[in-house]
């Protein structure tokens, strides 16, 4: 028989959080959190789901293997040893407009790193094709990685991007601050624009995201702050410079350039905040069984 506990908290911007953890015979514990602010805008860009979430600052970095290996892996784990899951088990949402990110790839590096979502606990791996280690072209020049708890449905056609359905990943986040981030460092952002990236028919979001420890990051709060903030030339900023740069990076192996939907153009941060609750949902669903996972790991 189900057990279920409820928790109320209020904080100091008066917004009311309830979660509810259910736990039954055969399943993980779920947590939804609930938050209550004025206006529908609100509660609508706050339902977000966590299941089995913990939060805990003190996650230590475990590698195995040497770098730039086949063996290579970065493992999560909680004070205790125990392994947790990057993409699973870190919490997305952090409540007013700010949201967990980890780092897979730091700027100024080109070793194309991701989450092995196909392996249990999902660390950290370097990308291989036909055996071989995956390098990017050229640098990146961002801190580059992904919102745990989101997902790409490969099921799932978006009517406003092409129809294009998803790349079966997390959601990925391009980073912007001044700050080299180190690979599997949690930080805490503010999504800033979102980018409709379309790679060989795959629907691939990229939010454009900043940390909130950067310098600048109170004077970032929207799409036209980028620009205005983060300029790399007289003619083009920093929203300009990321989508050049992701649609041209395939193009020295061989393959046609990359495209972007809405337009060709960034999409505004209530745009990004959509996208981050959708993929939120579709996470929650996956989790819960309630959509195949066929080769994914959900441990």
């Amino acid at each position: 028989m189900a057990a279920a506990s409820a928790t109320v908290r209020v904080s100091a911007n008066n917004t009311i959080t309830a979660s509810l953890i259910s736990k039954s015979p055969l399943q993980k514990p779920s947590i939804f959190h609930l938050c209550f602010r004025n206006g529908a805008a609100a509660a609508q860009r706050n339902r977000l789901f966590s299941c089995s979430a913990i939060y805990n600052p003190q996650i230590q970095i475990k590698q195995h293997g040497q770098p730039e290996t086949l063996d290579y892996r970065v493992f999560f784990a909680e004070d205790s040893g125990k392994k947790v899951s990057p993409w699973h088990d870190i919490p997305l949402n952090l409540g007013d407009g700010v949201f967990n990110f980890i780092a897979e790839i730091p700027k100024e590096s080109s070793a194309k790193m991701e989450v092995a979502t196909d392996e249990q606990y999902t660390p950290i791996k370097q990308d291989t094709k036909k055996g071989k280690l995956r390098y990017y072209p050229y640098n990146i020049n961002w801190n580059y990685g992904l919102l745990p708890q989101t997902w790409e449905d490969p099921s799932l056609a978006n009517a406003e991007v092409e129809g294009a359905f998803g790349d079966n990943d997390p959601v990925d986040v391009v980073e912007i601050g001044e700050s080299r981030a180190k690979m599997g460092q949690v930080l805490k952002v503010k999504p800033l624009a979102a980018l409709a990236m379309i790679d060989e028919g795959e629907l691939d979001w990229k939010i454009v995201a900043i940390s909130l420890d950067d310098p600048r990051a109170s004077l970032v709060n929207d799409i036209d702050d980028v620009e205005k903030h983060f300029p790399v030339c007289l003619s083009a900023g920093t929203l300009t410079a990321i989508m050049d740069w992701f649609r041209d990076y395939k193009i020295p192996d061989g393959k046609p350039a990359n495209k972007f939907g809405l337009g060709n153009k960034p999409a505004n941060k209530d745009y990004a905040l959509k996208v981050i609750m959708e993929t939120n949902e579709s996470w929650a669903k996956l989790v819960k069984r309630s959509i195949p996972a066929g080769d994914l790991s959900l441990i």
